[in-house]
C-alpha cells in the first residue's frame, strides 16, 4: 500500500490553488490519535510548520490507518 499525499491550499492573485504538501500537519496527526513518532515509524511525511488542519487529509489519514493491519508472527 502506498503513502497517502497531504492536501494544501494556497491563495494565489484572489485564486485558491490546491495542490499535493509537503508532509501532514502535527493537528492532522492528533486528531487521528497518531503521534510524530509513529507517524514517521509509518513512512508519513511530516510538515511542522503548518499549523493548518483539513478535513480532506484527516479522512485520508483515517482510511490508510483503517486499512493497515498489524503485522503478526508467521504471516
Amino acid at each position: 500500500m502506498e503513502r497517502p499525499n497531504p492536501i494544501v491550499r494556497r491563495k494565489h492573485l484572489d485564486v485558491l490553488k490546491v495542490r499535493v504538501g509537503r508532509g501532514f500537519s502535527i493537528n492532522e496527526l492528533k486528531e487521528v490519535n497518531l503521534s510524530i513518532r509513529e507517524a514517521r515509524k509509518m513512512g508519513l511525511y511530516i510538515d511542522e510548520r503548518r499549523k493548518s488542519m483539513h478535513s480532506e487529509n484527516v479522512e485520508v489519514l483515517r482510511n490508510y490507518l483503517s486499512n493497515l493491519r498489524p503485522l503478526r508472527k508467521g504471516e
